[in-house]
């Protein structure tokens, strides 16, 4: 048994790119795949957190790099795809979770606010797939992970330009599978629940709110990081070369609630 699970989920070989690695659902994935096998390259904004997660990793014996960057910047963007490839090689799993949430009301969201949750929620994601997704095809094996919200298919708690760019990841997701599939690119999005992260800090620290959310689960608790390493490794890995162009929720039953 033993010897066939590592066949089937085992990342030796993969090098692995993921956005928004240095904590929290990203950070998780990141660990996971490191720990499955791949040599991962993080990419956040934060250099402390990106060398403590690198460190981390080296530490329980996993090949780690990390470029530090704002994906609000589309030459940021291109800088830090060619800066993580310089680790490792060119990348054969890209992780997108990377995120800006700025959810005041509708009416109240400016042009600038809008722009940056469109930069780093959506064309960053387009743009390293742009730079990846050709170049897996050419090889004929590779893995894009896009992690969406909840608010790309319901509107609560003011979603607005936020839901607007993670239901338009959805729609990348489809459109680079449409793409790339036939290749051997399988290209999936993962949508979790509520998780408790820096980016829903306002949320989180709001015991009756995170309260309200847990109910809505069917499971009764809201989620952790850690709920997201299977699914990290299960579709970076050879065991969902037959899936793609799918949303994956891990959530609770919240979004079937």
């Amino acid at each position: 048994m033993t010897g066939f699970l590592t066949e089937l989920f085992s990342l030796d070989g993969r090098v692995a790119l993921v956005t928004g690695g240095s904590s929290g659902i990203g950070e998780a994935m990141a660990s996971a795949l490191a720990l499955a096998g791949a040599r991962v390259v993080l990419v956040a904004r934060d250099p402390t957190r990106l060398s403590a997660t690198a460190t981390s990793l080296s530490a329980a014996g996993c090949s780690a790099a990390w470029v530090s960057a704002d994906l609000a910047g589309r030459e940021q963007v291109r800088r830090a795809a060619s800066a993580a490839t310089a680790a490792f090689g060119e990348p054969d799993i890209l992780v997108n979770c990377a995120g800006v949430n700025l959810r005041p009301p509708l009416a109240s969201l400016s042009e600038e606010h809008w722009d940056l949750m469109m930069e780093v929620n959506l064309t960053a994601p387009f743009l390293l797939g742009q730079r990846f997704g050709p170049a897996m095809a050419a090889r004929g094996w590779g893995r894009i992970i896009n992690v969406t919200s909840q608010q790309a298919n319901r509107a609560f708690g003011n979603s607005g330009g936020y839901g607007a760019s993670k239901s338009g990841l959805a729609a990348l997701t489809r459109s680079q599978s449409e793409a790339w599939a036939s290749s051997g690119v399988c290209v999936n999005a993962v949508c979790p629940g509520f998780v408790a992260t820096r980016l829903n800090a306002d949320v989180a620290s709001d015991p009756a709110r995170s309260a309200a959310l847990a109910a809505r689960t069917m499971i009764g608790r809201n989620g952790e990081p850690s709920d997201f390493a299977g699914v990290a490794v299960f579709l970076a890995s050879t065991a969902s070369d037959y899936i793609t162009g799918q949303t994956i929720y891990v959530d609770g039953g919240f979004s079937v609630t």
